[in-house]
């Protein structure tokens, strides 16, 4: 039988702007939590960026008590910025993607013109194979490669 202490918390933060949907997963066992597709607010008339959506994923973690130790990336996002290096920066958390993310940049590189991007995958913590297990507390995270909008989406269950 499942305890309310082994339900996790899901708590889901829609940014109208993107329409993006960026998720707070928490264990109430020992307030290890993880923030999936953050996004980071940018203005295309005049190219600035803000952090007031992951602002809003942070400070909700906090008055819940929770400590944000993963950022999970489902793809590549084109439909907005990634709040990923932000939040990583503001709490100490790794950042995980699947492992294709690879073949993703490869492509994308050249075409943006993104040098500064690695192609081996290391500007991401970790990468993530299919059938992978990610622990966050005491909550267990099965990654599943689910190739579509990119060749690296990942779904985590």
């Amino acid at each position: 039988m499942v305890t309310p202490a082994q339900v996790p918390i899901i708590e889901a933060d829609f940014d109208e702007a993107t329409n993006t949907v960026s998720y707070i997963v928490a264990d109430p066992a020992t307030g290890a939590a993880a923030v999936i597709d953050p996004v980071l607010d940018y203005d295309p008339a005049s190219g600035t960026v803000d952090t007031g959506s992951a602002d809003r994923l942070l400070a909700r973690a906090q008055v819940a008590g929770w400590r944000v130790e993963w950022v999970l990336e489902t793809h590549a996002h084109a439909d907005h910025l990634s709040a990923a290096p932000y939040i990583k920066q503001r709490t100490g958390a790794k950042v995980a993607i699947g492992q294709h993310i690879r073949d993703v940049q490869k492509i994308f590189r050249p075409m943006f013109g993104a040098d500064d991007v690695k192609l081996d995958g290391s500007d991401f913590d970790r990468l993530l194979a299919e059938g992978e297990t990610l622990a966050v507390g005491e909550l267990e995270f099965r990654v599943m490669h689910v190739p579509g909008h990119t060749p690296a989406d990942v779904a985590y269950v």
